[in-house]
């Protein structure tokens, strides 16, 4: 049966969608609205219907229209600060999510609203137990909306990942991922993705280390990793294969870094001249195996990482790795969130940003990174 909204008429539903974005904070005092014809593609309406929505706007006192230049607002803060929460298990003990949340923070679009970090949960609850206490945390405070870093590294990661979002979904409160997919490939599950584009991260640092000259190159991730691991080795086995070699499935291993038996076996078994790890947490661990096996880093194995963490140039050899954009993937989340909050029509969205290279002594390249 159709909504009091789908039978209002088609200016009314512009209008109100267009209000809910400038008081949710989507559009703030003195931003540009799109352009009529930029609103009558988003909306699927005519020019008509479009300036009638904003010169309704007008006479409601939320954006003025300035001949030859366009519709601005000038609308106050939004009525009510808004509150997110956090739902990062680890949060304070991972060196990727805590810049993130500080680049939320730090957004002109975070200066009316709060986040929610949560907390009071028993000591001595697992990760597990303490996600799901966080879920009903938010759900109870009516929060009005939630980033959520889907948990891995757990047996029942899958169907606790799904319990969360069902909740949040069944409260009515919007989710935004970070980093990573609640449900793992193929599937996609229907919310905003915001973090960086892993696949291409992958493919960036094995064409790097194809580029001096490896042509075994393997690939070392943990096992029970989030789907973020999987697209970064899906662009390892992309670049091998753009570059015209055969993707040995005995390079690629999920081990355990600091176990010498499992990196031995790789070493012996399959012969590579260069390591990719999923990321600088298990590139760091497996460069001290290496070298405690006697394998000269980058002599005999050239290694490389992802993420780019405040300790890799510190490591015994300084490591190689990609940036992630950390304070921009904060940013662009609570962008995503607000359009969400704001009742924004959007198809789901997958929000990649892409990272920058830091060459370093472990891939055999002979320079550092400059500072900073």
């Amino acid at each position: 049966m159709p909504t009091g909204e789908d039978r209002a008429p088609k200016h009314r539903q512009v209008r109100d969608e267009l209000e809910r974005e400038v008081r949710s904070g989507r559009w703030r005092p003195g931003d540009r609205l799109p352009s009529e014809v930029e609103l009558g593609a988003r909306f699927g309406a005519s020019r008509i219907t479009i300036g009638r929505a904003v010169r309704d706007l007008q006479l409601a006192g939320l954006v003025d229209r300035r001949a030859g230049s366009g519709t601005f607002v000038r609308a106050g803060p939004p009525q009510g600060a808004l509150s997110f929460g956090l739902l990062i298990p680890d949060l304070g003990q991972t060196e990727v999510f805590e810049p993130i949340c500080q680049g939320i923070m730090a957004s002109p679009l975070a200066s009316q609203h709060a986040l929610v970090w949560g907390g009071g949960t028993a000591p001595g609850a697992s990760r597990e137990e303490r996600a799901w206490a966080l879920c009903q945390q938010y759900v109870a405070r009516k929060l009005s909306g939630v980033f959520f870093a889907p948990i891995e590294h757990s047996p029942a990661m899958v169907e606790l990942n799904r319990r969360i979002t069902r909740a949040l979904d069944a409260a009515g409160i919007p989710v935004v991922l970070l980093d990573r997919t609640a449900v793992p490939h193929p599937h996609r599950g229907r919310h905003d993705l915001v973090g960086l584009d892993h696949r291409l991260a992958g493919f960036a640092v094995t064409e790097h280390l194809l580029g001096l000259g490896a042509r075994r190159v393997g690939f070392v991730g943990l096992p029970d990793s989030a789907a973020s691991v999987d697209l970064r080795q899906a662009g390892y086995r992309e670049a091998l294969e753009a570059a015209g070699l055969a993707a040995d499935p005995a390079l690629a291993r999920r081990l355990d870094p600091t176990d010498p038996a499992a990196v031995r076996r790789l070493l012996e078994e399959a012969r590579p001249d260069a390591l990719l790890a999923a990321n600088d947490w298990t590139a760091a661990r497996l460069l001290h195996t290496l070298l405690g096996l006697g394998c000269a880093v980058p002599g005999d194995v050239r290694l490389a990482g992802i993420d780019d963490l405040p300790y890799a140039g510190l490591l015994p050899v300084p490591l190689t790795t990609l940036r992630q954009p950390t304070a921009q993937i904060g940013a662009a989340a609570l962008a995503a969130m607000l359009d969400r909050v704001g009742g924004a029509g959007l198809a789901t969205r997958d929000v990649l940003l892409h990272g920058t290279l830091v060459v370093r002594r472990s891939c055999g390249a002979g320079q550092d990174a400059p500072p900073g």
